[in-house]
């Protein structure tokens, strides 16, 4: 079958009874039960669910959310069998630097927004024209308006051979690279696949982990030797997110299709209290909206059961952005696994979610990491 290789445009326009059903349902929530005084102890809360599903029925606008994305233009392709919508905002800097910006899971595009006019605009927003970037903000395959995945294999490396695929298609010979949580698995192997093309690739976790040997554990300092006991703890009491959407996402999804609150619980897992309500209940809009919940979750299964993962170093320019409140990445691990890290900075501030709760300090990282590679 011939692929359609055009570019069309793409305008976010929710039907009125999609948003009259979503209301009836959440009007006729069944609450789960839960003991008394265990806070989340056993997971999200059911006061706390409670009211961000107040806030959704009688608080969030979806309009003006929907009007924010739409004030960017949009687009939609296939690439390798799939509909690949995404954000392309041009700067007026003619000779602004191409950059592909990946978000994970449970965001969407709109994790993006609030770097939107920085990025692109810096001489409106205090900074100096020569930083400006031309952006690329696509949902990922499975996620959002690109919609459901239809077959079998979009992993990462999947996902990275389409997203250089993207950047050819839409003219741009040499182009940045950044991600967040998934989009810091898929952005490292862009990298690889099209190191030709990449000029750097920047992340905000380097996910690099023990590799078993008891001597490489020795070694580490004490912070780094902390870095990993939290690491297992994270995964021993916070992971089971990665765990059932690695195993089983379909069973999940059978339950998240059906119940927004259900999608807005699994999703509040992992957003904490660091973000705003309106960014929270936007991004769980656009997965119910969607019905991406199963095929969001099965990025988590393809990724695991992956068969075609590249095993060498990586050796494009890699810069990491490493917030307080995420997951801690640690260098000798990194420096293993990439041969090329030409930028580690750590900052005492912000969380996972870095472009939406410390977006100015994520935008000068990305400013000063590909002034230096340009």
């Amino acid at each position: 079958m011939t692929q359609n290789n055009d570019i069309r445009p793409f305008r976010i326009d929710i039907a009125q009874a999609d948003l009259d059903e979503l209301a009836f349902r959440l009007g006729r929530t069944r609450w789960t039960n839960e003991l008394p005084g265990v806070g989340g102890d056993y997971g999200v809360s059911l006061d706390s669910v409670k009211s961000l599903v107040e806030y959704w029925r009688d608080g969030f606008d979806w309009r003006a959310a929907e009007a924010r994305l739409n004030a960017h233009p949009q687009f939609t392709t296939e690439i390798d069998g799939q509909n690949v919508h995404f954000l392309h905002v041009r700067s007026l800097e003619p000779d602004a630097t191409p950059l592909i910006l990946t978000h994970g899971w449970p965001t969407t595009v709109a994790e993006y927004l609030d770097v939107i006019g920085p990025l692109t605009d810096p001489r409106a927003h205090g900074g100096d024209p020569a930083d400006a970037f031309h952006l690329v903000i696509p949902s990922v395959p499975g996620f959002g308006f690109s919609g459901p995945t239809t077959e079998r294999g979009w992993n990462r490396y999947r996902v990275a051979r389409a997203w250089a695929t993207l950047m050819a298609r839409l003219g741009y010979d040499r182009y940045a690279v950044h991600g967040n949580d998934g989009g810091s698995l898929i952005s490292p192997e862009v990298g690889r696949h099209d190191g030709e093309h990449v000029l750097g690739v920047h992340v905000t976790q380097i996910f690099s982990f023990p590799s078993g040997d008891p001597a490489e554990l020795e070694k580490l300092s004490e912070e780094d030797s902390g870095k990993v006991a939290f690491l297992r703890w994270f995964y021993e009491n916070m992971g089971a997110y990665d765990k059932l959407q690695s195993q089983a996402p379909q069973t999940l999804a059978h339950a998240l299709a059906d119940s927004p609150v259900g999608q807005l619980a699994w999703s509040a897992q992992l957003f904490g209290d660091a973000v705003s309500r309106d960014y929270i209940l936007t991004n769980v809009m656009i997965y119910w909206l969607t019905n991406t919940a199963a095929s969001s979750a099965r990025f988590y299964y393809e990724d695991a059961h992956a068969t075609d993962r590249p095993t060498e170093p990586t050796t494009f320019p890699l810069g990491l952005a490493n917030f307080k409140n995420d997951f801690q990445s640690i260098r000798p691990f990194a420096e293993r696994d990439h041969h090329n890290i030409v930028q580690w900075n750590v900052y005492d501030v912000g969380g996972h979610f870095a472009a939406h709760d410390v977006p100015d300090v994520l935008v000068d990282d990305l400013r000063a990491f590909f002034r230096g590679l340009r």
